[in-house]
Parts: C-alpha cells; sequence; structure tokens
C-alpha cells in the first residue's frame, strides 16, 4: 500500500514561469551557465548556483547558506509564491513527439524504507551525505524522485477529465519542450487519489535513487524535532509505460594494452562479430551490442544468450541483464575496467544522443572503442528491484526530466 499526500508547494509566480524554470544544474556548461546566469535575473539558476567570487574556496556550508538565502529573497521579491493549503499536481511534458504526464506529491519515507517504493540502483555514501547536508542546509529540495507505478485505468482517465480544466500553468521553454501544470486541490480529488495509490502494492524509482536516500538519511537525523515534512519526499509519479528508458552508451580509451586484432580475436568466444564498416549501427533488440573501433562498426550477437540459466532465478535475472554481459565479458576481463563508477578510462553517453558524437570523440583520439547498448525495459528493471538487485552503474537514461523551480517541497 502506497501512501501519497499533499504540500503546500513553493512555485513560481504565474507571469515569470517560464523565466525561473531551469534544467538541472548539471546539464549547462560553464558557458551556458554564465550566460543565463547574466541574462535571466528570474532564473531558478541564481539560487541553486548562487553567483559568488572563488566559489571554488568557500565552504560547503557557506554555499549552502548562500542557496538558503537565494531562495529565500526570491519569495522576498514574490518570484515564488507560496501555496495557501496542501495540493497536488498534474503536470505534462511534451517533448518531440513524445508525451509524459503524472502527478507531484509527496511520497512517505516509511515506504522508502519499507520497501514498498523499490530500489534498482546503488548509491554513494558520500553523495547521500552531501544531498542530506545540503537539505539540513537549505531547507528545501526542487527535484522531485521520478516514481513509476503499474498503469491503471482508472487513474489514466482521472488524468484525462483533469487535464480538461484550466492550467495553473502552460508555457514553452527554450529547448522546445511545453510544460502545463495543473492543481488537484479539491477534497473529494486528495481523497480519491489517495485512496487509489493505497491499493497500488509497489511503486518502483525510475530517477532519484541518491535523493530518496537522502530524504531517508536526514528524516533519521531530525526526526527528533517532529517535523510531519520530513516524513515525506517530493516525487513525480507516472505510469510505468509513460516514462523512456535510453541506454548509456560506453567509451573506453584504450585497449589496456591489447593489439585489434588480439582484441577481437578474444570477443569473438563470447560473440558472433560482423563487421559494419562505415553503416552506422546499433542495437536491434536484446543481446546485441554495438561497437565502434578503428574507423569501423560492427555488431556483436552473443552467442550464450540461450544456455545463460543459473539454478537461482534472481541471478540469472542479473546475468541476463545487457550491461550486465557487457561488463562480465569484456569490460572486465578484456579491458580491465573493474569500477565503473571511478575509473578514469571509461565514459558514458546517453542513448538519446547520436551515434555520430561516439563515432567523432573516437575518431578524434580521445577514446579508441565505444560500445553501444539495447536499452533495458521496465519489467527488467522492476524484477531486479523485486529481487534486491542492483543494475550495473550508468545503465539507464531515463525520461522525463523535471524543471528546476517548477514545484518545490519545504522541508
Amino acid at each position: 500500500m502506497a501512501k501519497i499526500k499533499p504540500f503546500k508547494a513553493v512555485r513560481p509566480a504565474p507571469d515569470k514561469v517560464a523565466l525561473v524554470t531551469c534544467r538541472t544544474y548539471d546539464d549547462y556548461s560553464s558557458a551556458e551557465l554564465a550566460a543565463w546566469l547574466d541574462f535571466n535575473p528570474y532564473s531558478f539558476l541564481h539560487v541553486i548556483h548562487p553567483a559568488y567570487a572563488n566559489a571554488q574556496k568557500v565552504s560547503l556550508e557557506k554555499r549552502f547558506k548562500a542557496v538558503a538565502n537565494k531562495y529565500q529573497d526570491f519569495k522576498h521579491d514574490q518570484i515564488l509564491i507560496e501555496e495557501e493549503h496542501p495540493v497536488f499536481y498534474l503536470y505534462e511534458i511534451q517533448s518531440k513527439g513524445q508525451t509524459f504526464t503524472g502527478i507531484i506529491a509527496g511520497t512517505s519515507v516509511k515506504d522508502y524504507q519499507n520497501n514498498v517504493i523499490k530500489k534498482h540502483e546503488d548509491t554513494l555514501q558520500y553523495r547521500v551525505e552531501l544531498f542530506k547536508d545540503y537539505l539540513h542546509q537549505t531547507n528545501f529540495n526542487t527535484e522531485p524522485v521520478l516514481i513509476t507505478y503499474p498503469d491503471s485505468v482508472e487513474i489514466n482517465t482521472f488524468i484525462t477529465l483533469r487535464k480538461q480544466s484550466k492550467p495553473v500553468y502552460e508555457y514553452s521553454t527554450t529547448n522546445k519542450e511545453k510544460h502545463t501544470l495543473w492543481k488537484i486541490d479539491t477534497q473529494s480529488e486528495i481523497d480519491w487519489l489517495q485512496e487509489h495509490f493505497e491499493n497500488i502494492p509497489n511503486l518502483y524509482i525510475a530517477d532519484g535513487h541518491h535523493r530518496s536516500a537522502s530524504a531517508e538519511l536526514l528524516f533519521e537525523q531530525d526526526k527528533h524535532l517532529g517535523n510531519e515534512n520530513l516524513n515525506y519526499f517530493m516525487s513525480f509519479l507516472i505510469a510505468e509505460s509513460n516514462v523512456k528508458i535510453y541506454e548509456f552508451n560506453r567509451l573506453i580509451r584504450d585497449l589496456n594494452g591489447l593489439s585489434k586484432e588480439i582484441f577481437i580475436k578474444k570477443l569473438s568466444e563470447h560473440f558472433v562479430i560482423v563487421t559494419k564498416d562505415q553503416e552506422i549501427w546499433k542495437p536491434q533488440n536484446k543481446f546485441e551490442f554495438g561497437m565502434y573501433l578503428d574507423g569501423s562498426f560492427y555488431a556483436l550477437f552473443y552467442k550464450h544468450n540461450s544456455h545463460v540459466i543459473s539454478s537461482e532465478v534472481e541471478k540469472s535475472i542479473l546475468d541476463n541483464l545487457d550491461a550486465q554481459i557487457l561488463y562480465d565479458k569484456v569490460l572486465f576481463p578484456l579491458l580491465g575496467i573493474e569500477d565503473l563508477r571511478n575509473d578514469e578510462r571509461i565514459d558514458y553517453i546517453p542513448g538519446k544522443q547520436s551515434i555520430s558524437v561516439i563515432k567523432d570523440l573516437i575518431d578524434e583520439g580521445e577514446f579508441e572503442v565505444g560500445f553501444m547498448l539495447y536499452p533495458s525495459d521496465i519489467n527488467e528493471i522492476k524484477a531486479l528491484a523485486d529481487n534486491n538487485l542492483i543494475m550495473p552503474p550508468k545503465s539507464t537514461y531515463i525520461e522525463p526530466k523535471f524543471r528546476s523551480g517548477l514545484v518545490v517541497y519545504e522541508l
């Protein structure tokens, strides 16, 4: 039984919403960041990246306090306004032929702890601690955890009908997305949604494992304060059929001392290799891999997919994951990459980017070989989560991505 809760959000003044909201901070290059900070005084980037000199030399505590102060300035100047009552939101993103629609709500830390909200990715403790300290110092969060729920005819019907009402916001952004936000504020609607989610046995984290883990850590640290808001963290709840899952492709800087000929020979032990020369090729099915090496594309077909059967069902789920196969058969034994998170010889490109990006980086000499994967599907992710298994790092790039500053959850 999943518990969701409305909350008193803080959000942009309607006449400034298109100016306030921004992509997540990491999406901007240094030049873009400087341009937006200089050009747009209303951008939420001013809050999450307060403009002070010598930022690298400033302590984390001082930086977090600067974020908190700038946030309060935005509220004082009525750039951000607070809801009068706790509400849910219905939020839609239209992007290049893809439409994502979901519900913004508070989700329960207890559900996260009790595995009602399930996970499929590992977390880095230092990042969890860092974001926990950030939340503790700033007292707000504007990046919801992306959580999927099983498709529901009733909830889909509710969403379809609710979208016929007048939205709170309807605006476009410079990256050609259209954003629409509706407020769900009547008690009957709130009760109805809560009852329907209580009938859902499990929710699944799609994106935001570090944010949810940080919320739990903050709850454990500060629960003695009796702050009800700490019992929940902001989430964007979306039907599992409505998420878009991309792969993360791999770029490797060298062949670990192997010649091209020996490397391909060793690959042939586990893969049927078809040379594609200059034909840009990407996997069409599971157990297929693309490779770009020395100016040529290759199709790699895993030989043993029908034999990857373990007496332990749980183990076979992980063994059959394409990202795990590539690690077990190529990256670790042949290329000597053991730590997928921290090894500087490997880099990752989201599957939504063109394969020509991989080709160009290798042709320029920064990397020697690239591997293209077939994206996982939601059933693989759920099977792993149900069996308490963890995907290899950088296995999935999942959309939609939420805009910072659109809805703020105060702690």
